[in-house]
């Protein structure tokens, strides 16, 4: 049974922390190879699953120290139907793999989580195209059924919630909302922008917020904003709208590089975490409900680590 599936801790603490930028650690620093960007083979092996298991773990022993929660993700951005395919994973080894990697964070809980650190197990989802540059565009019913069999997956398992990443247009997280809600799962849904602040389909940030509230009765528990550098989007919360308060997390990137020159860049830009912690901290200001904090591409512990400090800090 899910630990926390009835009762999110996250939405009643003063801080959270969650990993940073998995695709880019496990290449960078690990040296390996993820076949488009995938990460969740590494869990058909002993090797992967120890490279897995020491990457989470980073990120476990900064929120035990600094005793506040933490949000672990599955490492199933990719696993669903179309990157799958491309992949050789069928449905049925989807299902397992999926599976397999909440039973991996079910022991890292059983092994790490403390009084004052819960550690809450959320199923990734990520997009059907390209985070970046999407080209598949669902209309929402369509959406629901094509995510539905991964989200049914994690229902299925102890995980507490889904959380769909790097989400670019409003139907396909609509539909990912809906497919959560039949299932009886929470869900979360966090968009990208672009360096304009706008989603890569167009709509801004506060514009797919409300579409996707006044579409599912505001089914999401919060929403994030990821892969995308402070300097992006800082400037959409200038008005300090209602909308705001809807924004409980944030993964954002190392780089202030566009997606297409990060597309293109063949060196890791990891920027400057003693910088990205101070946006971190001066964002909270702006965002009442922000809680959840972490990276995305070229973010590791140790951005986590220094953004976890500042946020701490008192003052």
């Amino acid at each position: 049974m899910a630990a926390y599936r009835d009762r999110l801790p996250q939405l009643d603490a003063p801080l959270f922390l969650t990993d940073g930028g998995i695709e880019t650690t496990l290449i960078f620093d690990e040296g390996f190879l993820l076949p488009d960007f995938a990460a969740f083979p590494l869990l058909e092996t002993d090797t992967g699953r120890d490279a897995l298991r020491r990457y989470f773990a980073s990120y476990i022993a900064i929120a035990v120290r600094d005793r506040v929660g933490i949000v672990l993700e599955t490492p199933t951005w990719r696993a669903n139907a179309d990157w799958g395919a491309k992949l050789g994973y069928d449905a049925a080894a989807l299902d397992a793999v999926n599976r397999a990697a909440v039973e991996l964070l079910l022991e890292l809980r059983v092994s790490h989580e403390q009084p004052d650190t819960p550690i809450v197990i959320s199923g990734c989802v990520g997009p059907r195209s390209d985070g970046y540059a999407p080209s598949e565009l669902m209309a929402a019913d369509e959406a629901q059924d094509y995510h539905g069999a991964q989200v049914e997956t994690f229902a299925d398992t102890e995980a507490d919630l889904v959380t769909a990443i790097t989400m670019t247009n409003v139907g396909e997280a609509v539909g990912i909302v809906q497919a959560a809600r039949k299932a009886g799962i929470p869900s979360v849904i966090s968009f990208t922008v672009e360096t304009d602040g706008t989603l890569p389909t167009g709509p801004t940030l506060h514009g797919a917020i409300d579409a996707v509230d006044a579409a599912t009765d505001a089914a999401p528990a919060y929403y994030m904003v990821n892969c995308a550098h402070p300097d992006h989007f800082r400037h959409v919360f200038a008005d300090g709208g209602p909308w705001q308060r809807r924004i409980g997390g944030l993964r954002a990137n190392a780089s202030k590089s566009s997606h297409a020159e990060l597309d293109e860049a063949e060196e890791l830009d990891r920027g400057d975490p003693a910088e990205l912690a101070s946006d971190y901290r001066a964002l909270r200001a702006a965002l009442p409900a922000l809680t959840v904090l972490g990276g995305c591409c070229g973010t590791s512990h140790l951005h986590v680590d220094e953004i976890s400090a500042a946020c701490t800090a008192p003052g």
